[in-house]
């Protein structure tokens, strides 16, 4: 079950696309965070939903706002998938341990052994205030975030 509206967002510490630590508690202070969980790099509907952050950036990227984008592929992977897509801003890797953070949040698919596509907006004490979770083939409205964020 999906970490719920209300609850303490559990910190992580990731590698980013170019082997950069990030974590969570980075921001606790700093910035809200828009936290986006998704199966795999190079698939349709992925590709689709990160450039079209990519392409509305400015809104979930600012001195207020921090976007981070997971999936469980490899560090390789997502460097290859940023630079062929123009994405510039972290896509985190959950490959190692397999899930770990996938699982923290409670979006990932054991039998697919991915994460789903869940987004969680999480403010600047690092409280979830806003979440979705769709499943493997359904896109996520962007226009959703854009609200969450509106509210904070």
């Amino acid at each position: 079950m999906a970490i719920e509206v209300g609850h303490k967002a559990p910190d992580f510490e990731l590698k980013d696309n170019h082997g950069r630590t990030v974590r969570l508690s980075d921001f606790r202070g700093e910035k809200n965070v828009v936290l986006l969980f998704y199966p795999f790099a190079f698939t349709g509907v992925c590709t689709g939903e990160l450039c079209e952050l990519r392409d509305q950036l400015p809104r979930f990227q600012n001195e207020d706002v921090q976007l981070l984008a997971v999936s469980n592929d490899s560090v390789p992977t997502l460097r290859v998938f940023a630079e062929q897509e123009g994405l510039e801003y972290p896509l985190l890797s959950d490959f190692w341990p397999h899930g770990e953070t996938s699982r923290a949040y409670g979006v990932f698919d054991e039998d697919k052994g991915c994460a789903v596509r869940g987004t969680f907006v999480i403010d600047k004490d690092g409280i979830v205030r806003w979440t979705v979770v769709n499943g493997l083939p359904d896109a996520r409205d962007l226009n959703d975030y854009i609200k969450a964020l509106d509210s904070l």
